[in-house]
């Protein structure tokens, strides 16, 4: 019996995490079963027209959002689609690509759930919030250094499209099953580490935590913490990891995820997290974060659970 793919949704502002949040989960899915799609290549308006007509890519008017709605059902049912692209060096359109579902498809973008037949479509939603400092630092550092802009055309770029951002872009927070909130711990907001605030929706299950807040019974756990909020008015559960997290911490939530999914194992050895939570320092270098880690492998975990639930 052939079943349809599996489609995640990843949405957030621009520079908000959503590609190197994909990196990691497409590693642990196997890169091979993995579609990635980037709802960019929807836009209606090339950037001199965007220019011209004095509209940004974030406002629902400027995407074709239709055809992706229609594309994305179609890659629901296993089909494949003709999907434009949007080239983000030139802010033209290249020749459109022939895609063909895999196991997984992995959607990200910024309007990925603006309309009720797109959202439809997904089997886990995910939506990135980090702090609107920190994603302007990102923004800053990626559109100098790989789209050939200056800091002063991002700087104005974020203030332009700040409207666009609360009135498109930060409601559709409401439709995630995840939340994702990486920010800087206290007192280092220009370093490197950085915690998770990870909000869990009772709209699809979550693996059984509970382990946790025995711990934190016996003896509090400073580092992961787990425990009820609301969000957007409704009740949720809120589990957060710090940068300081220990291995054996680590290796605690891992092994909650693993015990459940047999074929998560790889990634709870001693070494199988090894490409997880990959991050870019600010001189280049390489460093591994164990908060990016565990939420990328807690997302692979729902991407893995949804198979079975078809």
């Amino acid at each position: 019996m052939t079943h349809r793919p599996i489609i995640l949704g990843i949405v957030g502002d621009s520079a908000a995490g959503k590609t190197t949040l994909t990196r990691g989960i497409a590693q642990v899915l196997g890169e091979e079963n993995v579609t990635v799609i980037c709802t960019d290549d929807y836009h209606r308006y090339d950037r001199k027209q965007r220019a011209e007509m004095d509209i940004t890519a974030l406002n629902p008017d400027c995407n074709y959002l239709d055809i992706m709605q229609q594309h994305l059902t179609l890659l629901r049912t296993g089909q494949p689609i003709l999907k434009p692209i949007y080239n983000h060096h030139h802010g033209t359109f290249d020749a459109p690509e022939y895609i063909k579902p895999n196991r997984f498809v992995i959607v990200e973008g910024l309007l990925g759930y603006s309309t009720r037949g797109v959202r439809d479509n997904y089997d886990v939603k995910v939506y990135l919030a980090p702090p609107e400092s920190l994603r302007s630092k990102w923004k800053i550092k990626r559109d100098t250094m790989k789209r050939g802009y200056s800091e002063e055309d991002v700087v104005l770029a974020l203030k332009q499209r700040e409207p666009d951002s609360e009135a498109f872009i930060r409601p559709q927070r409401k439709s995630a099953d995840v939340v994702v909130t990486f920010y800087h711990p206290d007192g280092d907001e220009n370093g490197t580490n950085l915690n998770v605030r990870l909000v869990l929706r009772p709209t699809i299950p979550h693996p059984d935590f509970s382990e946790i807040l025995q711990q934190q019974n016996g003896h509090h756990i400073e580092a992961v913490r787990l425990g009820l909020d609301r969000d957007m008015g409704k009740p949720v559960d809120v589990l957060e990891i710090d940068s300081h997290a220990t291995l054996e911490q680590v290796n605690a939530l891992e092994m909650i995820l693993c015990n459940e999914l047999p074929s998560l194992k790889n990634f709870c050895s001693s070494g199988g997290n090894q490409n997880l939570g990959i991050l870019t320092g600010t001189t280049g270098e390489i460093l591994q974060s164990y908060p990016l880690a565990l939420t990328q492998l807690l997302i692979a975990y729902h991407m893995i659970k949804a198979t079975k639930l078809i």
